[in-house]
């Protein structure tokens, strides 16, 4: 049999730092080399894979890579922009700010013609307490009327949640993801919502649930040309440093998040008094 056209990869992992750091290496080392729409003119070809990727334990320790592009403030944000939607005020595309959030588009969906918007996070706790067993816990985020003709259309497409004894699973579903610069912190912000989503069930069902097994399944799961110097840089760092020196646990990194915490808090305050966007 020929080689795949795209490569498709499926890893297991017993964390999302394990996970993210071996599905960044076969990308890199398994990648079909693609053009993408976002290239310059000067940038080789993406490497390209479809992923599969099972984490055993969503909060399996050690849980965060020190070496994901970006900071913990970053990282911060972006957990609580997807589960907690402090960033949805930013949405207002006649202004020239988002077209969308993830969390807006989970916890009210909009339709045309439909008044109310549709709280689709809700839903699958009701569903999830109704019958734990359920297969029809999911959430979707991709609208056909406006997201086929905008510039920046949403990667994630779906959530799926399902109980087996006292863990929740989540399978998340993505169309792109940007395999080097976004998967990790992706991957941090998905299982804090199935941790949420996991207490909320818990709550109503007067008995402990935990969030459990997580899978990340990625279409296209990409490193684009013109992060090639960087990824090389990410390489090296592999080679020089321990498993215990390239992560931290979540104990680790308290202190800095509690810090980060706090000025952004300060940030969405001050955003919602006058109306700018940006942290």
């Amino acid at each position: 049999m020929s080689d795949l056209t795209l490569p498709v990869v499926h890893l297991v992992a017993d964390s999302i730092a394990e996970g993210w750091e071996k599905a960044v290496l076969a990308c890199w080392e398994q990648g079909a080399r693609v053009r993408t729409q976002y290239d310059p003119p000067d940038a080789p070809p993406s490497r390209d894979v479809s992923l599969f990727l099972v984490v055993r334990d969503a909060f399996g320790e050690p849980r965060l890579h020190r070496a994901f592009p970006g900071g913990i403030v970053e990282l911060e944000v972006y957990r609580r922009e997807v589960v907690e939607g402090i960033h949805d005020h930013w949405i207002d595309p006649a202004a020239g700010k988002w077209e969308y959030t993830y969390h807006e588009r989970l916890a009210a969906y909009k339709v045309p013609g439909i008044e109310q918007p549709i709280d689709q996070l809700g839903y699958m706790v009701e569903a999830l307490t109704a019958a734990p067993h359920t297969r029809r816990a999911q959430a979707i985020t991709w609208q056909p009327w406006m997201d086929a003709g905008i510039h920046d259309p949403a990667c994630l497409q779906r959530i799926w949640c399902r109980i087996f004894g006292d863990e929740l699973v989540m399978h998340i579903h993505i169309r792109s993801n940007d395999a080097f610069k976004a998967a990790f912190m992706n991957m941090y912000a998905f299982t804090d919502l199935q941790r949420a989503i996991a207490e909320q069930v818990s709550a109503r069902l007067g008995r402990p649930i935990r969030p459990g097994q997580y899978a990340h399944i990625a279409d296209s799961f990409h490193i684009y040309g013109q992060d090639f110097a960087e990824f090389e840089g990410f390489l090296a760092s592999l080679e020089k440093r321990s498993w215990e020196q390239r992560t931290w646990t979540t104990d680790q990194v308290a202190p800095m998040i509690e810090e980060a915490e706090e000025m952004i808090q300060r940030s969405v305050e001050q955003e919602r008094l006058t109306g700018r966007k940006g942290l």
